[in-house]
């Protein structure tokens, strides 16, 4: 209900991905591999008209020099791409922890990219690891990707993706994500049951099918309990720390401000717990709190952090098998579900 859609712009290879090779260029030219070779190094050897018709066709068929191939052809490495949004915070490292345990396992070496939350650098990530002929890529959008047309050329050259945590395309490619309508609902309840009634939800941008799912969770729990929707409460916004704490201190600001918080990730919740410090409130008494994080600072500040916590080293190993499944030929579209865990502890319970 809440994954992205988009039109079928290229068709499904199910055969084991195939990229253009120096071979190929050469049988559709009927010339030699070493004559095509030369071509594209501009070599004085070879006539200006066969390099012409050489780079043209390779340009046409999209083909990319193997860097892992030079020298290794019997014993080249398997290498999986790998591309997060922000690489310092502890879930994505737990995630990329897990898939590596999982790729070593089967053989594969992992090379990881940081997008900062950026479609460009997100863009030009897959681009590279392209480039370097890996043998499959896991990914997890940057927060504002809309545009998914560099995931879109993989299906049309046979390498295998799939997604984790922040999806799209899933009619096409396998996901990973958390039960996050399930875990925001039942996070919304508890602070309902400890008596808290004007429960503010703070997000990350719209188009992600991660915020609409833990939002939707959220105000399903309202409409459970009977509690008015207040739509000044339910912010969605960058995920940036000083945003958060920007936005919190609004709430905190209103006539009627908020009994009690929901945060979208470990930025947010870290930022909002912060905002309610600096404003002098209490935590839980004035503001209670609960956040969508496993970052292991949680179980340390003071008040100790309720937290609805994701299985990230198990959602990476779940990734990393669906990708291998891929690659040895399952051409089959998976959707996983990793369940995530309520803890409890200090933040949320109004005494």
């Amino acid at each position: 209900m809440y994954l992205c859609k988009q039109k079928n712009l290229y068709p499904m290879n199910n055969n084991k991905q195939h990229r253009t090779s120096l071979k190929d260029l050469a049988t559709e030219l009927g010339v030699s591999i070493a004559t095509v070779s030369r071509a594209l190094h501009s070599s004085p050897e070879i006539g200006k008209e066969m390099q012409r018709r050489v780079k043209e066709l390779a340009k046409k068929l999209n083909y990319r020099p193997n860097p892992f191939a030079q020298g290794l052809r019997k014993d080249a490495p398997k290498v999986i791409g790998v591309v997060v949004p922000n690489l310092v915070t502890h879930y994505y490292a737990a995630v990329l922890d897990g898939i590596e345990d999982e790729a070593r396992r089967e053989g594969y070496s992992i090379i990881s990219a940081n997008s900062h939350e950026d479609f460009a650098v997100e863009a030009q990530a897959i681009d590279n690891f392209i480039s370097m002929h890996v043998e499959g890529i896991i990914a997890c959008l940057a927060q504002n990707t809309t545009d998914y047309t560099h995931f879109e050329g993989l299906a049309s050259m046979g390498i295998p993706l799939v997604f984790f945590g922040r999806t799209c395309l899933t009619d096409r490619f396998s996901s990973v994500t958390a039960n996050g309508d399930e875990a925001a609902q039942q996070a919304t309840q508890h602070l309902i049951d400890t008596g808290s009634r004007r429960i503010a939800f703070i997000g990350g941008p719209n188009h992600l099918d991660m915020v609409r799912r833990r939002k939707h969770g959220y105000l399903e729990a309202l409409r459970e309990n009977h509690l008015t929707i207040d739509r000044d409460l339910v912010i969605c916004d960058k995920i940036d720390f000083q945003t958060a704490m920007n936005q919190t201190e609004k709430l905190l600001k209103m006539p009627e401000r908020p009994d009690a918080i929901v945060a979208f990730n470990d930025i947010i919740a870290f930022a909002a717990f912060n905002a309610i410090k600096l404003s002098g409130l209490r935590i839980p008494e004035d503001v209670a709190l609960i956040g969508f994080t496993d970052d292991v600072h949680a179980a340390y500040v003071t008040p100790r952090m309720s937290a609805i916590a994701d299985q990230s080293h198990l959602m990476g190993v779940t990734a990393c098998q669906l990708l291998l499944r891929n690659i040895k030929g399952d051409t089959k579209v998976y959707k996983e579900i990793v369940p995530q865990q309520l803890i409890i502890r200090e933040t949320s319970a109004k005494r």
